[in-house]
């Protein structure tokens, strides 16, 4: 029997494609605003488009950021996509305009840590790049390890700020990519996973990648 997932639809993100993407996956998919359709998926899809304030709002009116917390605490599946992965840390900082204050946000805490505007020379970062896994990623198992994903973003998490001091804990396993400086592209921390780029848009590399989520749930 096919796992069924479920792409959260909150008012942010390509809904879409993330729908047809995990399609090919083999899993039975459904696009929902319903909590308590999402709560019960086998697997869980929050994608993310545009700032990291106005995302985190329409989550929070969704209540999709208890969602999420309930779905980690009880050890079940989630997939967070582009913005989606932004607003899982402690918090963004963004500005909003030439010569604007910079203004803080809260996230939803899975994690520590600041989602910042990357120092570089063009901005947006947009287009493909490639990715530095660990060798052990679950997400990244059988992909090329010269493989190009799909990014759009000014933003990131420059610093990875969580470790385990527990060794029986697996400590999170941190993807890295470069423009202009190093910054978060991946995370996998037990049922919760995350991605910078978009692989729904990432082509085989990105197929993979979401073939191997799913064969998780």
């Amino acid at each position: 029997m096919p796992a069924h997932v479920v792409v959260f639809d909150y008012g942010s993100g390509n809904l879409r494609s993330a729908q047809r993407a995990m399609e090919r996956t083999g899993a039975e998919v459904t696009v929902s605003s319903d909590p308590r359709v999402a709560m019960e998926s086998d697997g869980l899809v929050v994608p993310g488009v545009g700032a990291f304030s106005a995302c985190m709002s329409s989550l929070r009116a969704a209540g999709g950021d208890r969602v999420i917390g309930r779905r980690v605490a009880g050890g079940r599946p989630v997939l967070a996509i582009c913005v989606g992965l932004q607003v899982l840390f402690d918090r963004g900082v963004e500005q909003a305009g030439v010569g604007a204050e910079e203004e803080a946000t809260e996230g939803c805490g899975e994690w520590p840590g600041t989602v910042e505007r990357l120092r570089a020379p063009i901005l947006p970062h947009m287009g493909w790049n490639t990715v530095r896994a660990p060798e052990d990623s679950v997400l990244f198992d059988g992909v090329d390890p010269d493989a190009r994903f799909y990014f759009v973003h000014s933003y990131a998490v420059r610093t990875w700020e969580l470790t385990s001091h527990n060794p029986r804990v697996h400590a999170p396993r941190v993807t890295w990519s470069e423009h202009g400086e190093p910054f978060v592209a991946a995370v996998e921390n037990g049922p919760l996973s995350a991605t910078q780029f978009h692989p729904e848009k990432s082509g085989d590399a990105g197929a993979r990648l979401l073939a191997n989520w799913a064969a998780t749930l």
